[in-house]
C-alpha cells in the first residue's frame, strides 16, 4: 500500500501539515508527499520542524524511515509567496493533482490525500478550475461522482458543488439524486450494516407539498421512491431546518444535501478541525482535509493537522488497510 499526498497550495499550511503530522508520528504506512522538494525543506527549516526529507524522482527511489518527496521542481523559495494568492504555487497546485491522480489511475499509488489548494491562485493558470473534485473527476473521464463530508459527528453528500446557487437550484433533477443517493449507499456500506439515508429538501419546509416550490413533489421525493423500489433505506424529502438534528441524533447515517452550503455549514460547525472530504464514484480513492489554504496562519506552525491526519486515515481504511 503506498498512498500519494498532494502538497497543496505552497502559500497555505499544507507543506507544514504535512511536515509537522511526519514527525508526530501520527501517519502509519508508506506514503510520498508529491510536490516540490524545496518548498518542504523550506518550510521545514523556517519552522525547526525537524523532518527528514528525502527527494526522489521515480518510486524505486523510495526508503524506509523519511519523508519521501516525489519532487515535481515546479517552485523553488524564491518563487513562494506565504500565505498570498500566487499565479506560481497554485499552477503548481493543480500540477501536484494532475500528476497524482495518473499515478493513481496507473496503480503506481493506492489512494490520493490531497491537501488545500486555493481556487483564486490555481484560476489564474486555469480559469475552468472549480474544485479538486471536479478536477480529478475530468481527469478520470467520469460524471458520475459527489464530494462526502464525513466525521464521527455527521455524515453528508451533495447533489452539487462549487456552483451558484441558480445553478445549484437547476441540478435539482430525479436522476441525479438518485445518483447521488446510491453512491452514498454504496460508500456507507463498506462499514456501516444496513446504513439508512436522509434526503434533505430543497425549500423551506420541504416545499410544504408544493407551497414553497415544486422541485420536491417533481424531483425529490421521484428520487426517493426510485430508490426506495431498488431496497434502499432512504428517506425523504426532510425539511432542511430539522434533518441534521435527526443525523446527528443517530436517526439517519447520512444525509444527502441538495447544494454546497447546505451541506457544509452543518458539517463545519460541528467538526470544522476533523472533518474529512471524500470523493464517491471514482475509479481512483481520494480524500482531503475539509478545510482551505488558511493563508492568515501559514508558515506561523499552529495550523491544525487533525483533519488531514483524519483524511489520511480514512483513505487508509477505503483501501481495506488497518490504521
Amino acid at each position: 500500500m503506498l498512498i500519494g499526498i498532494t502538497m497543496g497550495d505552497a502559500s497555505g499550511v499544507g507543506p507544514e501539515l504535512v511536515l509537522k503530522a511526519f514527525v508526530e508520528g501520527s501517519l502509519k504506512g508508506d506514503f510520498i508527499v508529491i510536490g516540490d522538494y524545496s518548498i518542504l525543506e523550506y518550510c521545514n527549516n523556517l519552522l525547526n520542524i525537524g523532518a527528514s526529507l528525502h527527494p526522489i524522482e521515480e518510486l524505486s527511489q523510495y526508503k524506509k524511515g523519511v519523508l519521501n518527496v516525489f519532487d515535481l521542481g515546479l517552485m523553488d523559495q524564491s518563487d513562494l509567496r506565504i500565505g498570498q494568492v500566487s499565479k506560481a504555487s497554485g499552477y503548481a497546485a493543480y500540477k501536484y493533482v494532475e500528476k497524482a491522480t495518473n499515478m493513481a489511475l496507473e496503480g503506481t499509488i493506492d489512494a490520493i490525500v490531497t491537501l488545500p489548494m486555493n481556487k483564486e491562485a490555481t484560476r489564474l493558470s486555469f480559469p475552468n478550475f472549480t474544485g479538486h473534485t471536479e478536477l480529478i473527476a475530468k481527469i478520470c473521464g467520469q460524471d458520475k461522482y459527489t464530494m462526502m463530508l464525513a466525521s464521527d459527528k455527521l455524515i453528508v453528500t451533495h447533489v452539487s458543488t462549487h456552483v451558484s446557487m441558480q445553478q445549484a437550484i437547476a441540478a435539482v433533477k430525479k436522476d441525479r439524486v438518485l445518483d447521488v443517493i446510491k453512491l452514498t449507499h454504496e460508500s456507507l456500506s463498506s462499514f456501516i450494516d444496513k446504513p439508512k439515508i436522509a434526503v434533505a429538501g430543497l425549500n423551506p419546509h420541504a416545499g410544504e407539498n408544493g407551497a414553497f416550490g415544486r422541485e420536491e413533489i417533481e424531483e425529490i421525493w421521484p428520487a426517493v421512491q426510485a430508490a426506495q423500489e431498488i431496497g434502499l433505506d432512504v428517506t425523504g424529502p426532510i425539511p432542511p431546518d430539522t434533518v441534521f438534528i435527526k443525523a446527528v441524533k443517530k436517526e439517519y447515517d447520512a444525509v444527502v444535501c441538495l447544494y454546497h452550503d447546505q451541506g457544509h455549514i452543518p458539517m463545519k460547525l460541528l467538526d470544522f478541525e476533523g472533518g474529512v472530504n471524500v470523493t464517491l464514484g471514482l475509479q481512483v480513492i481520494r480524500t482531503s482535509v475539509d478545510h482551505g489554504t488558511a493563508f492568515d496562519i501559514a508558515y506561523k506552525g499552529i495550523a491544525s493537522s487533525k483533519s488531514f491526519i483524519n483524511a489520511y486515515n480514512f483513505a487508509k481504511q477505503l483501501i481495506g488497510d488497518k490504521i
